[in-house]
């Protein structure tokens, strides 16, 4: 059986995330962490999961501290999967 999805021709919606740029020492690529707050089911404490994911940001617009948001793309690199799609807020210079 084929996916009727690939037949009709239809696209699926790629995920975007929004995280906080932890380094911008490579060269066309950003690592962004990316915060997840979710209820515990058992004991109802809310917890933080934190993930880093390495973005392709081909202008190196973004700097560390800056909030971005990144979506899913075909793999760039060995771990890169994500792209820059726009810098949500500026971090201060320091």
């Amino acid at each position: 059986m084929t996916d009727s999805n690939a037949q009709a021709g239809v696209r699926r919606h790629k995920r975007v995330l929004t995280g906080t740029v932890v380094s911008d020492k490579m060269d066309k690529t950003v690592v962004v962490q990316v915060v997840r707050r979710y209820r515990h089911p058992k004991y109802k404490k809310y917890v933080n999961e934190r993930a880093k994911y390495k973005a392709h940001d081909p202008n190196n617009d973004a700097r560390v501290g800056d909030v971005v948001r990144i979506v899913e793309s075909r793999p760039l690199s060995r771990e890169k999967r994500w792209r820059l799609q726009a810098v949500v807020e500026r971090a201060p210079l320091t």
